[in-house]
């Protein structure tokens, strides 16, 4: 049985802390294959601005391309409409065949709103959750937040990855502010960044919600 990683996110931009992330998981779940898929259009960051889903896609190809467990997915960035996982899921479900298993990798804070994402019984049902957290986060409450989750509390898997520290946030604060990003993203998502100018200010990259 092949198990798939499912690494979603915005990637705005992605850094060395998704990147830790998706190999620690793939080594504690024994996965296969890491799936990175880079949202299209975001429905939690509907108000927003967000990089051009495009421009963040190929940061993510960049910053995968060396490891030959990870692979990239454009079915997000190529759907129209909001990014749902459910549709993400299925479509990997299409792909992979019904044997396969699938874990989506989040972070905690996401599984704290779990039980708003659309047709959750159904997401739960298709793949098993790995929740990464970051050290200091407060463990015992994620904890008790899953097992009020009753149903789905054994679908969800705690994981603390050290690299976490690093944030897109603080990331393109720096980058804003023209501060050194070095160490915190692979250089060659850096040479592309500085290269487009994609996190300047005043980029025509930056998309703001509506």
């Amino acid at each position: 049985m092949v198990r798939v990683g499912i690494m979603g996110g915005t990637f705005d931009p992605v850094h060395y802390g998704h990147l830790v992330t998706a190999e620690a998981a793939a080594d504690l779940f024994d996965l296969s294959v890491v799936v990175f898929v880079p949202s299209g259009r975001p429905p939690h960051k509907q108000h927003q601005a967000v990089t051009d889903p495009w421009e963040r896609y190929r940061l993510t190809e960049l910053a995968t391309c060396s490891n030959p467990r990870f692979r990239m997915s454009d079915v997000e960035v190529s759907r129209p409409g909001y990014s749902y996982a459910i549709d993400t899921v299925r479509a990997f479900r299409r792909e992979y065949g019904e044997q396969a298993e699938f874990f989506f990798i989040t972070g905690a804070d996401a599984i704290l709103e779990i039980m708003t994402w659309r047709q959750i019984d159904q997401l739960m049902a298709e793949c098993r959750f790995i929740a990464a957290y970051r050290p200091g986060y407060d463990r015992d409450h994620l904890r008790e937040a899953v097992a009020r989750m009753e149903a789905f509390s054994g679908r969800i898997h705690l994981v603390e990855v050290p690299a976490l520290a690093i944030s897109s946030t603080d990331i393109r604060r720096r980058l804003y502010q023209g501060r050194s990003v070095k160490y915190l993203l692979p250089e060659p998502v850096i040479h592309r960044i500085v290269e487009t100018g994609s996190y300047h200010p005043s980029s025509c990259h930056r998309q703001p919600r509506e």
